[in-house]
């Protein structure tokens, strides 16, 4: 299969990976903080989502008036964006710890290994530490690109192209945030796990994409989550991330 077609196999695999019964324990962890969190944030931004709207709204003189229904809409695209992808960068900060543990017994099932670990909650705060320092370089790579993304959405003329650069900025964190669990799992650092992501950039692009569409989805967005986590996983293993997995003590 070409490399730009890969991601709704990977995603796919995923999804039944996170359904089986041997990992859905691991699912219920992210998916309960997931949606509490999300709950508490389209709440919040239901009664902004007009102002913002309008505040990244160009002001129009008065004869090119009738422009504003026609570039409304980018708009709108653009508020949801922004807003969706704030709210998936939290969600997953919250959730990195499940995550991290649940690509771990992704991986155990991929390559074939039949020891299968009991949960623990023990081994689960012991990674509280490391992955809640990793989304944080997570969001120290995001923010200033995100900031200038947000700049350009005030520049008159210039902000048309904010949305189609928020969009392709969002398909590219996808792969970066998913693929990294696995990748610290095997304490790759952040470097080399984004040269690895250039590397397969059609793989990771695609795979972005389609994870990215799918969390646009209200409600299914709930279990894309994990099973994006998991298709990440998979990816990993089938490109050669890893030589071996890494067992915690």
């Amino acid at each position: 299969m070409p490399a730009a077609l890969s991601g709704p196999q990977y995603l796919r695999e995923g999804l039944r990976l996170v359904l089986s019964p041997g990992l859905r324990l691991f699912v219920v962890l992210p998916l309960t903080a997931n949606l509490l969190v999300f709950a508490s944030l389209i709440y919040f931004a239901i009664s902004r989502f007009g102002g913002w709207v309008d505040a990244f709204m160009p002001s129009l003189p008065d004869w090119l008036s009738f422009l504003q229904y026609l570039i409304w809409p980018l708009f709108v695209a653009l508020v949801l964006l922004m807003v969706f992808f704030t709210f998936t960068l939290f969600a997953n900060i919250i959730a990195s710890p499940f995550n991290g543990f649940l690509a771990e017994k992704v991986e155990v099932v991929v390559r074939g290994e039949d020891d299968f670990p009991p949960f623990s909650w023990r081994e689960l705060f012991a990674l509280l530490p490391r992955t809640i320092g990793r989304e944080l370089r997570k969001l120290a790579y995001f923010a200033p690109r995100a900031l200038v993304l947000v700049i350009l959405s005030f520049i008159p003329v210039v902000n048309l192209v904010a949305a189609p650069l928020w969009l392709l900025f969002g398909i590219w964190m996808m792969a970066v945030q998913y693929i990294d669990y696995p990748a610290d799992n095997h304490k790759m650092s952040w470097n080399d796990m984004m040269a690895w992501l250039r590397q397969r950039r059609w793989q990771s692009l695609s795979f972005g994409a389609v994870t990215y569409a799918a969390l646009l989805i209200p409600v299914v967005n709930l279990l894309i989550m994990p099973a994006a986590v998991a298709g990440a996983t998979v990816l990993w293993v089938r490109e050669g991330g890893g030589n071996s997995l890494v067992r915690r003590d």
